[in-house]
């Protein structure tokens, strides 16, 4: 739960109308072919693109052996970044990404832990 908060956060501050640049969509943020793909119809319904963004994060996680440096870096940038360049790619977004979801999961562990 810390980690897709941490995800939410980090993608969208929790805005469900979210939109970048690149075209990804609402509160996790996902790209119309990942929304598909994981049976999301409509990007723009909370339930729905957290359901996709969940189902993809855990289909990163099992794929990168349950590393979640692996998974975020991918969830970034794409996992055939990940595989191109071995780890985390060199772009400074998805570096910084990746250490941005670390430090809000770790905080949202340590805020849920204290409910």
């Amino acid at each position: 739960e810390a980690v897709v908060r941490a995800i939410i956060h980090a993608e969208s501050a929790y805005n469900p109308t979210a939109l970048s640049r690149a075209g990804a969509q609402g509160l996790m943020q996902l790209m119309p072919p990942t929304a598909a793909r994981f049976g999301v119809s409509d990007s723009y319904d909370a339930g729905q693109n957290i359901r996709g963004g969940v189902q993809y994060l855990a289909w990163l996680l099992k794929r990168f052996n349950g590393d979640l440096t692996l998974a975020a870096a991918g969830y970034n940038a794409g996992e055939g970044a990940v595989d191109r360049h071995g780890g985390v790619p060199p772009y400074s977004e998805t570096q910084y990404y990746v250490r941005r979801v670390g430090q809000l999961a770790e905080r949202y562990r340590t805020a849920l832990s204290h409910q």
